[in-house]
């Protein structure tokens, strides 16, 4: 009897739990996303694909809580992932007039040059769209080269862009402003302090004392360029400086 042989010809779909059929179906198909199978009954089980990938859905857990972000999740690789973000969010504007970048759902910033985002749909799955060739030696944490307030920006991009937690990158900067602002650079300040605006409006803070800081400082033509040249993603950027 011939052995048959294990060829290199696999493909590998997400199963992630689904807590609504109506809801998952409704925000991906709004991103662009086709259902290739849907049904309730017997059970929950959901096909979508958009473009060269697919995401299943099954029945959720009891007891699941998407709100807690916790329910599932799937790597997407990509040979390059700012045209992936600028197509979500081109489809969020169109249908619901803005980005979805707080609560649930929703689709974390790009920062240009980043090599990943993610997607956090309606059942509380996260969606990671990666760079293929990302660095394999990425510093979680903040980069031990740096001090004072530069590591501790450096230390608010890693969670907010690989870890995905927008309140304690909001934490860690207004303690390292309060710690480290008066002695930084008055670029790295405004540059913290952007991030602090941007944050509390993602997280529904009040945004009053990091804009009346940022309003106070003097800034020069080239503090100005790097400025915008690290924060030009953030939505009305040219409103915040002074």
């Amino acid at each position: 009897m011939s052995e048959i042989a294990v060829r290199p010809n696999e493909t590998t779909v997400p199963l992630m739990p689904c807590a609504s059929v109506e809801e998952t179906l409704a925000f991906y198909e709004a991103l662009g996303f086709k259902a290739t199978y849907k049904q309730s009954k017997p059970y929950v089980y959901l096909a979508l694909q958009w473009s060269g990938f697919q995401l299943h859905f099954g029945p959720a857990p009891k007891g699941l809580d998407p709100a807690r972000e916790e329910s599932g999740g799937c790597l997407v690789m990509v040979d390059a992932v700012a045209p992936y973000h600028a197509a979500l969010v081109a489809a969020m504007r169109r249908v619901h007039g803005k980005v979805l970048s707080s609560g649930l759902p929703r689709i974390t910033r790009y920062r240009p040059g980043a090599s990943r985002f993610t997607l956090i749909d309606p059942s509380g799955n996260s969606i990671i769209f990666i760079q293929r060739g990302e660095p394999a030696e990425l510093e979680y944490g903040g980069s031990k080269k740096l001090t004072g307030l530069a590591r501790a920006l450096d230390n608010a991009r890693i969670l907010r862009e690989f870890k995905n937690d927008d309140l304690q990158a909001f934490r860690a900067l207004k303690s390292a402003v309060r710690r480290h602002g008066a002695d930084a650079p008055v670029v790295e300040r405004a540059i913290a302090l952007c991030h602090l605006i941007d944050l509390a409006m993602v997280l529904g803070e009040p945004t009053d004392p990091w804009g009346a800081d940022l309003r106070g400082l003097e800034l020069t033509s080239s503090d100005r360029q790097r400025i915008e040249s690290e924060l030009g993603h953030l939505a009305g950027l040219q409103e915040l400086l002074p």
